[in-house]
């Protein structure tokens, strides 16, 4: 059966972050800042179609609640688009929905089909239990006639620790676009002073060179506490590992799982992590 399992989950056993290594770590007047954290779940929805070609949200939402997913990257989002989605805004129906903050990237727009309709749109999406302080949507390079892609931001904070999350679905069909999409990306993000966790659909397998590319910079967190193959396409017979959660190396991942679901032909990625009290000295790329 389908639902019979849930294809990979791992528990790393909880302990200090990085760098504080026993007791004298940290003088006893000045301790460390407790850890948060933070369940992230990535997931390309499908604009709301499972492997059974029936369009529902709520099944989305529902798994979005049983998995208590506090941050949720999501891919292949309609705002408007078309009677496949029955015109919703499915961003905000989910957000709405699970009492969520929400933002969006539009990296397809076009013109309503009736005078007075809002944009048809297609893109990405961030939902967060916790409040988003700013956000942007940044297009990425494509070859001519391919269908653009975006790098969605939004500044999270979890309790009082700012932490920027990424969203981004990277072309599918060339190896060189996608290798093109992850330079900018790597660009985008730069060396911040936040924490950094990047979700994605990258239609590309951990082999690939733009995998090897875009971890030299964040850390696969499947790799940290997951256990197996973690394939996450297709839905009805998971062979490939093509979503993503990475993160800053000051991010710990404490476990990893990919969950059965027939809501879309992606299966979605959760991962805990623990974020740090504060970023001290910490750089992207620093191993």
């Amino acid at each position: 059966m389908f639902f019979a399992r849930v294809l990979a989950a791992a528990t790393m056993a909880a302990g200090l972050l990085a760098g504080a290594s026993g007791p004298a770590a940290a003088a006893p007047d000045s301790p460390q800042a407790p850890e948060r954290p933070l369940r992230v779940m990535c997931f390309n929805i499908h604009h709301g179609v499972g492997v059974d070609g029936r369009l529902d949200l709520e099944r989305i939402a529902q798994l979005v609640e049983q998995q208590e997913a506090e941050v949720v990257g999501l891919q292949e989002v309609d705002r408007h688009f078309s009677s496949r989605s029955d015109f919703v805004d499915q961003a905000q129906w989910l957000a709405r929905r699970l009492q969520m903050h929400v933002v969006y990237g539009a990296n397809l727009s076009y013109a309503p089909l009736q005078p007075g309709a809002p944009r048809r749109e297609y893109g990405t999406a961030v939902l967060s239990r916790h409040p988003i302080l700013e956000w942007s949507n940044t297009f990425l390079p494509m070859r001519p006639g391919a269908e653009q892609r975006g790098l969605l931001h939004a500044l999270v904070t979890v309790r009082g620790v700012p932490v920027r999350i990424y969203n981004t679905h990277l072309q599918h069909t060339s190896t060189a676009e996608r290798m093109a999409q992850v330079t900018r990306i790597r660009e985008l993000i730069g060396d911040p002073d936040e924490s950094v966790i990047l979700v994605g659909d990258l239609n590309a397998t951990p082999e690939a060179p733009e995998i090897i590319e875009i971890t030299k910079d964040l850390s696969d967190t499947w790799l940290d506490a997951g256990v197996g193959p973690g394939h996450t396409y297709d839905a009805e017979s998971p062979h490939a590992r093509i979503d993503y959660v990475l993160s800053s190396d000051d991010v710990v991942a404490r476990s990893a799982a990919v969950i059965a679901s027939e809501s879309s032909d992606h299966l979605p990625v959760v991962v805990d992590v623990a974020l740090p009290g504060s970023k001290v000295g910490v750089a992207l790329g620093a191993r």
